[in-house]
């Protein structure tokens, strides 16, 4: 187990690597890409983008299965059973794509040409980057099997390096959008589209070389067809509902409100993903040891990884939840300059969705190691899709655009804290109490934590305090704050021992590194 944990811990530092570095760079040029291309183009560019991925839906079903199987077969220690599988899921993920890609410009083009709300000057720009929207998603669709592959093998180093050419290829994109006198929206979607299949080469002739399994044979096995298929196939039910919920509520406030509500809506959720990436990263680098547990039939080792992890990731959400929370208005006119209306309050209600979300996304891995979906597949269809009817008739009767960040928070804590643990007991077969632990101790944590931050907070403002000033007291305040009740009340004595091994060992290495030279 301390390996495991030893193992989760270096590739999850990797993947932080990779996250800060992408963050800073990305939070620089969204501000000069929202400048360059003006708050219409942008919407506009989101609301194209939103149909196609809305439309890819179903290769979300397919990713989440492709991945599973993949873990699930290196887990067991079969190759031969490994190299089929990944062979017929990319044959799969090819035929995918070409059927979305079809439906995409038919279907698809249609809804841009007749229902799209969008300047009349603009609507041929806006067409131009739908059609490479629409190239790209083919691009991403078939990436799919060699990132799950990277990730099942637990190579996140790979990640992490490639992540700095990608974030340095999109500081190129920013400086030739502010050069030139081309249309800006044309030219942000042709270099977007370059970049991905630079990585996207990248990724795969990286695989071919490292994992024999990913040699690619045009094959089409029945029974593994059989088997990916059913277990996407559920999975589709809460795609569709998160299709909706994500995009579908895009191209909602584009048909009710203007493109400014659609930029407002996009810019705060590039911030909430900025935060979610950080627990993301993280579960990342565990989902894998849980999966490859339960697949050699150590069942307790899997519960419990997941359960200590889960509490973990509250802990990192809550870290980021608590200043972002508090200083949404000037985090956004930091970044931005100027504050787009309703930004603010979207991005204080996706954080808090997010916090609530990681028991959901945390929970859910249990049900997918076990492979047995179904009937989370379909409560969490029922439960969005009512919520996603629910935003369309307050649009309907004049409820501003953030009513729909109301809603899915709703939504998301029914999924999260009612859902998910009685689908854990009913089907994985956990036991209620140690759930109910994971529970008291991150409420515990919320409770000890956030006195002090918010005190803070009020008493920092009465001195006008400049803004980078009081971002780094409320960031260093909210971490000292979380951690220490982290310590106090969020830790088993078990995890406080193994923690005090890993600090020490660190310290021993660093103070052998300096007797030595």
């Amino acid at each position: 187990m301390n390996e495991n944990y030893k193992r989760i811990a270096k590739n999850t530092l990797l993947l932080y690597f990779r996250m800060m570095f992408t963050m800073i760079v990305a939070l620089y040029t969204s501000r000069v890409v929202l400048k360059v291309l003006g708050v219409d183009d942008f919407g506009v560019y989101q609301t194209v983008g939103g149909i196609v991925a809305m439309l890819t839906f179903v290769n979300n079903a397919l990713a989440v299965g492709s991945s599973r199987f993949l873990t699930y077969e290196l887990g067991a220690g079969n190759f031969d059973k490994l190299k089929d599988t990944f062979s017929t899921v990319l044959s799969v993920h090819i035929l995918l794509a070409v059927i979305i890609m079809v439906i995409a410009e038919t279907v698809g083009l249609w809804y841009v040409y007749h229902k799209l709300v969008v300047a009349p000057e603009r609507l041929n720009a806006a067409v131009f980057a739908y059609h490479i929207s629409v190239l790209t998603a083919f691009i991403t669709i078939t990436q799919v099997p060699y990132n799950s592959s990277i990730v099942s093998h637990e190579r996140m180093g790979v990640f992490a390096y490639v992540s700095i050419a990608d974030v340095l290829l999109k500081l190129m994109i920013v400086y030739l959008l502010t050069v030139g006198t081309y249309d800006k929206l044309k030219m942000y979607a042709v270099l977007l589209f370059f970049v991905h299949i630079g990585v996207a080469l990248f990724y795969r002739g990286y695989c071919v070389n490292q994992f024999k399994e990913c040699r690619y044979s045009l094959i089409l096995k029945k029974d593994i067809f059989k088997s990916v298929l059913s277990y996407s196939g559920w999975n589709l039910f809460s795609s569709t509902s998160l299709a909706l919920c994500n995009q579908g509520v895009v191209v909602l406030i584009n048909a009710f409100f203007s493109p400014a509500a659609v930029t407002a809506r996009a810019v705060a959720n590039q911030v909430n993903l900025a935060a979610n990436s950080f627990v993301g990263n993280f579960r990342t680098a565990v989902n894998p040891q849980i999966v490859k547990q339960y697949a050699a039939e150590n069942y307790e080792q899997s519960r419990k990884i997941l359960l200590e992890s889960t509490k973990f990731s509250y802990y990192l959400m809550l870290m980021l939840c608590l200043p972002i929370c508090m200083l949404a208005d000037r985090l956004l006119k930091l970044w931005l300059g100027i504050v787009p209306e309703y930004a603010p309050l979207f991005l204080q209600l996706a954080i808090l969705t997010s916090l609530i979300d990681v028991f959901s996304q945390s929970f859910y891995t249990a049900l997918y190691a076990k492979g047995r979906i179904r009937e989370n597949a379909i409560i969490s269809f029922i439960v969005l899709c009512t919520g996603f009817g629910l935003i369309y008739m307050l649009f309907k009767i004049g409820f501003s655009p953030i009513s729909s960040a109301i809603v899915m928070f709703g939504a998301m804590t029914v999924i999260s804290l009612v859902v998910k643990p009685f689908l854990l007991v009913k089907i994985v077969g956990y036991p209620v109490k140690p759930i109910l632990k994971v529970f008291g101790a991150c409420f515990r944590v919320s409770l000890m934590s956030t006195p002090v931050p918010i005190v803070a907070f009020v008493i920092f403002q009465k001195y006008a305090l400049n803004d980078y000033a009081l971002f780094v007291i409320m960031i260093s305040l909210s971490v000292l704050s979380v951690s220490a009740s982290v310590w106090f009340a969020g830790l088993t004595p078990e995890m406080k021992l193994l923690v005090k091994q890993l600090i020490g060992k660190v310290i021993r290495g660093r103070s052998k590194g300096l007797s030595q030279k």
